[in-house]
């Protein structure tokens, strides 16, 4: 999550302005999913799974064609669940 109101206000400024240039403008966007998917992975995973992640949850989310927030919680929570099982097998050597 973003560390400061400020932090805050940067992000949900750059969301909006990039959606308008992607020609989505009305897309919800839910930061915290985001950004703890983006830690987790990156601490699961490897630093530059944290990009990788979020696009392939963005993707995978904006092609089911659902409801924007239900399809985002969706995908996310099969990308945690696919992180928490790739630490569980580094951890444990499984």
């Amino acid at each position: 999550m973003p560390t400061s109101d400020e932090e805050l206000q940067i992000l949900n400024k750059w969301s909006q302005d990039l959606a308008q240039a992607l020609q989505i403008p009305d897309l919800p966007i839910d930061h915290e999913i985001l950004l703890d998917l983006a830690r987790k992975s990156a601490d699961a995973i490897t630093h530059a799974a944290a990009p990788v992640t979020a696009f392939l949850v963005g993707y995978a989310a904006g092609s089911r064609g659902l409801d924007a927030s239900d399809s985002l919680a969706s995908t996310a929570g099969v990308a945690s669940t696919l992180c928490d099982s790739h630490n569980r097998r580094h951890h444990t050597g499984e």
